[in-house]
């Protein structure tokens, strides 16, 4: 893309629109003391998840098997992914707050009271654990139904589920990353901050399949970034959020629109990244400006910290616009 542009020169580019809002440059993951302020539904959210930790480490072992059914995306489920579900579902769903409960393996919404939205990926990579790698939940939460705009987040965390368990809660007010650990939570990072450029890269999906922009976007990472990739969504990002770089996952020949959910996956993860002072991108715009038509609706997805992101953006053929991002909104507001 000729000469790499630096932290107090980059363009954010994307095709048509420029952004509204400034920020100050990103640094460093932050030591402060505070953490990201929550509302008490998305505290209630976050502290039902952690209670049922403990119930979903032990289904990793006794729910190994596969099920008949396939999941509306026509993705074989484990018993592990239905137990998930219908735990997150019976707990979620009795909260006085969540007025709709969405998630990947179920077909259509349900309507279980007054209140926010929750669209959910019960177990993510849940492919993984035959093989004892990385695994993790998604949740998103959106004041709006289903399917809602990116911009309707409120709130949006995974959790990882390695040798401890971590999650990463976002609100409009930044990113915390909390060790759930006997139920309950404790703060491990009080405010989440992608450096710049960072160390680490991932990319899904068959390399003759990609792309031939992003083809060539991926030569010029993997020269200076290591290459962190073990399928698993949560997985892969929470690399990202700990050292900074760039995960992609683009459109492929036999995928045109990309395999992650927007609802359930792509969505929480942008807001998450983007709160934490970094970019998403889904092909023309930051994925929280997709339009929604369906809720088991797929998109390609990049994110990461603002360098890289700004490199992919122009070789994937956005146009150059004033660096305008804002901390704590979309950059494509």
């Amino acid at each position: 893309m000729g000469s790499r542009l630096n932290a107090l020169d980059r363009r954010i580019l994307y095709a048509g629109q420029g952004s509204r809002h400034e920020m100050a440059a990103p640094g460093p993951r932050s030591n402060d003391s505070g953490t990201a302020d929550e509302s008490p539904c998305i505290t209630t959210i976050v502290d039902t998840v952690a209670d049922i930790v403990p119930k979903l480490r032990t289904a990793f072992e006794t729910h190994r098997s596969y099920e008949s059914e396939y999941n509306p995306s026509g993705e074989e489920m484990l018993a592990a992914d239905v137990y998930a579900d219908e735990l997150l579902e019976s707990r979620l769903g009795e909260l006085d707050c969540v007025g709709t409960y969405a998630s990947e393996e179920r077909a259509d919404p349900i309507q279980v009271g007054t209140g926010l939205s929750v669209a959910v990926d019960p177990l993510d990579g849940s492919s993984n654990l035959g093989s004892n790698n990385g695994v993790g939940t998604i949740v998103g939460i959106y004041d709006g139904d289903l399917p809602a705009s990116g911009h309707d987040l409120v709130g949006a965390m995974y959790v990882l589920y390695g040798p401890t368990t971590t999650a990463m809660v976002a609100t409009d007010d930044g990113v915390t990353e909390y060790l759930f650990t006997g139920g309950q939570r404790e703060v491990l990072t009080p405010s989440v901050s992608l450096p710049e450029t960072g160390t680490v890269y991932g990319f899904g999906g068959p390399v003759p399949e990609w792309p031939s922009a992003f083809r060539r976007y991926t030569m010029s990472v993997q020269r200076r970034l290591k290459r962190r990739y073990g399928g698993a969504l949560v997985a892969d990002v929470n690399q990202v959020l700990s050292h900074g770089g760039v995960f992609a996952y683009p459109s492929l020949e036999t995928r045109p629109s990309g395999k992650l959910r927007l609802q359930f996956e792509a969505n929480p993860i942008a807001y998450i990244v983007e709160q934490a002072d970094g970019l998403s991108y889904q092909g023309s715009s930051s994925v929280l400006e997709t339009e929604p038509d369906r809720l088991h609706q797929r998109t390609p997805l990049f994110v990461g910290s603002p360098e890289p992101l700004a490199e992919l953006i122009e070789t994937m053929g956005g146009e150059s616009t004033p660096p305008t991002i804002t901390t704590r909104h979309s950059p494509w507001e």
